[in-house]
């Protein structure tokens, strides 16, 4: 992809016709503030469940540092499992081993009262299945969480495939994870693109991959074909609105 594509001015190396759009869920689909809503609500029910000598402010510093350590003792792109980072989280705040049937529940319960998703993601989703298009996730999640986020905002059965890090065993940018993802939905990667958050993950993984990264609140760079500030905007470039 050209160094002068992105800023979204269009890309130059885009396809007459696109076949396929990928998404990233975390901060894409999903609104990452009602993900820290949701562990807030969580965490405060483990307090008074569990009648925890702490307060809320503190639970949460161990909480997320718990979790937070979880994820970055991974080596390279290995495959972490969430559940098992919140499991540790559980311990460390309440301080002893508590049974996965106790606390799973709750959590779930918590998240879905809390989560929601970006503005304009769902519609934007439900009106890309009206076009000649493979819609897709390609996301660093576990397999049953991200499926169940997303049945939680109602577009599950509108995407033709869901690559998750869990099924890959290797998180973005491992190019694992867009190859699978492109043999899946059996189309090209230069017809194909990655809407992501995250500057090294999504969009120049994607772009390494040969995908067109599309930007979505990462960082700016190179590998962005497209910046887009609102999930709507998919639609212009899908239907070749943007200057290319």
């Amino acid at each position: 992809m050209s160094p002068d594509s992105h800023a979204g001015a269009g890309d130059p190396n885009a396809p007459e016709e696109w076949e396929a759009v990928f998404w990233d869920i975390g901060g894409v689909i999903l609104d990452l503030g009602s993900v820290r809503g949701a562990h807030t609500a969580f965490v405060a029910e483990l307090l008074e469940r569990r009648a925890v000598d702490a307060t809320i402010e503190e639970a949460l510093a161990t909480w997320r540092s718990t979790v937070g350590d979880h994820f970055r003792g991974r080596e390279g792109t290995e495959f972490r499992a969430a559940r098992d980072g919140y499991r540790k989280g559980v311990e460390a705040v309440v301080g002893d081993p508590v049974p996965h049937e106790e606390w799973e529940p709750a959590f779930r319960t918590a998240a879905g009262e809390s989560i929601e998703p970006v503005p304009g993601a769902v519609e934007t989703i439900e009106r890309l299945t009206d076009r000649e298009l493979h819609v897709g996730v390609v996301s660093d999640v576990d397999d049953d969480e991200g499926k169940w986020m997303l049945e939680r905002f109602g577009v599950r059965e509108r995407f033709d495939s869901i690559t998750t890090s869990e099924e890959v065993g290797r998180t973005k940018p491992d190019p694992a994870m867009f190859e699978t993802a492109l043999e899946k939905a059996g189309v090209p990667a230069e017809r194909s693109l990655m809407i992501g958050d995250r500057y090294d993950h999504d969009v120049r993984g994607a772009d390494e991959a040969g995908l067109h990264g599309v930007a979505f609140g990462a960082e700016d760079g190179p590998a962005v074909a497209y910046r887009i500030e609102s999930p709507l905007e998919i639609l212009e470039i899908v239907d070749g609105e943007r200057d290319a």
